[in-house]
């Protein structure tokens, strides 16, 4: 009978479309996955996938195999979070990360996700946020922080945390008196996410006005990069405050007060809902609750 290694190879063969794309998913080898394939498929007594040159699909009773698969899988994931400790949770868990949350409050996530869940290994990628959604859809991510929801109906959305906008600029770039109106700021150089971001298209329709200058914006997917240009002189960066708290309280940078309101960064804890998310939805849980901390510490300074 099959094993529930089977029936996670089989899924993930099934729904990634080939033997290479299970392997990278599961981190085997492609010739392991096969030889698992060919077990099953010898021990049930039937062809369940179709294959000529390359793999084409599954047969009618592959079809029927993986309703029962995921079923089961699924099953399987259910008494796990039921049962199981926290510190039994095992396995691989490839997380995508946006480089403000790593400029925040990601490194008490790692430690608290190892004093949680020490048998959990995190595999972290930092990007852009649609970058990360991407990965998200193509199975290549576990779990992502980023600028979300995913509209996807298999997708489970948390909101996790949310930063305002600012503008930022060094203590010697000469912006005249505050509030400053956008011609005067249009003046410099504006530095901010990359192109494809929110943020920067959000920025970029601000500027574009018939009445302003056309504007120079900078874009870069590095937000260290950013706030070095902002402490350089360069220009003007639109950031969140939160990342640079301590160049705030240095006086190194300032915020700039102007005629015109920034959105806010609003970031989801974003997972496939798969037979196998359940140690991802986990540590979603687990940062959604790390975040309401940080925004309740950041709101008792400010009170302060």
């Amino acid at each position: 009978m099959p094993d529930i290694r089977d029936l996670e190879v089989f899924y993930w063969v099934a729904r990634l479309g080939g033997f290479r794309r299970a392997a990278e998913r599961l981190h085997t080898t492609q010739p392991a996955i096969s030889l698992r394939i060919a077990g099953l498929e010898e021990r049930l007594g039937v062809r369940l996938l179709e294959r000529g040159a390359r793999l084409t699909g599954l047969t009618p009773k592959g079809r029927e195999f993986l309703d029962y698969a995921e079923r089961l899988l699924r099953l399987h994931a259910e008494m796990l979070d039921a049962i199981a400790t926290p510190e039994s949770l095992s396995g691989i868990v490839r997380l995508g990360v946006a480089e403000t949350i790593v400029h925040t409050w990601l490194a008490r996530f790692i430690e608290r996700v190892h004093a949680t869940h020490p048998a959990i290994t995190l595999e972290i990628e930092v990007d852009v946020s649609p970058h990360l959604s991407e990965a998200l859809l193509a199975s290549r991510l576990d779990l992502a922080f980023l600028l979300g929801p995913v509209s996807e109906p298999h997708m489970l959305n948390l909101p996790l945390c949310s930063y305002p906008l600012s503008f930022v600029a060094g203590p010697g770039l000469d912006l005249g008196p505050e509030p400053v109106p956008l011609h005067r700021l249009v003046r410099w150089p504006v530095i901010t996410y990359p192109k494809t971001t929110l943020p920067y298209i959000q920025l970029r329709q601000m500027l574009m006005q018939p009445a302003l200058a056309p504007p120079r914006i900078y874009s870069s997917s590095s937000l260290s990069t950013i706030v070095r240009m902002t402490l350089d002189g360069i220009g003007v960066s639109v950031i969140p405050a939160a990342v640079i708290g301590a160049e705030l309280a240095r006086g190194e940078l300032r915020l700039v007060r102007t005629e015109v309101g920034l959105p806010d960064l609003a970031f989801t804890a974003t997972t496939p809902l798969t037979p196998d998310s359940s140690p991802a939805q986990r540590l979603a849980r687990l940062a959604c609750a790390l975040a309401a901390e940080e925004d309740d510490k950041q709101s008792l300074l400010l009170s302060i």
